[in-house]
């Protein structure tokens, strides 16, 4: 259960920075309006709340919030970018997420 909520709240802090972050790019790369900017700005900031909710230390959870961040941003880019990831992407994706849950969730 404690490995459920963890990758819940790693993927909810992905969520926050990545869509925060896509908002501000919009912003200042696509001419959207400024709220658009201010919003992901607000959003990026929750991204730094949810973080502390794993009770892990700072140096693992930021460590393993990578990997989930790179499979995460494919993903969102094949979602609202029409990007469609190559087999390296899948590929190094797959070993990033493989590397921080042995980081992460391994017994040391």
């Amino acid at each position: 259960m404690e490995v459920i909520k963890s990758v819940g709240i790693f993927v909810l802090a992905g969520l926050c920075e990545i869509g925060g972050g896509y908002m501000v790019w919009q912003w200042l790369k696509q001419d959207k309006p400024v709220w658009y900017g201010l919003l992901g700005a607000i959003i990026l900031v929750f991204y730094g709340v949810v973080a502390t909710w794993q009770t892990s230390n700072f140096a693992k959870v930021y460590a393993t919030y990578g990997g989930f961040f790179i499979v995460m941003s494919l993903l969102w880019a094949m979602k609202f970018d029409d990007y469609m990831p190559d087999k390296y992407d899948i590929i190094g994706g797959t070993v990033a997420l493989i590397g921080v849950c042995i980081i992460y969730y391994g017994k040391g």
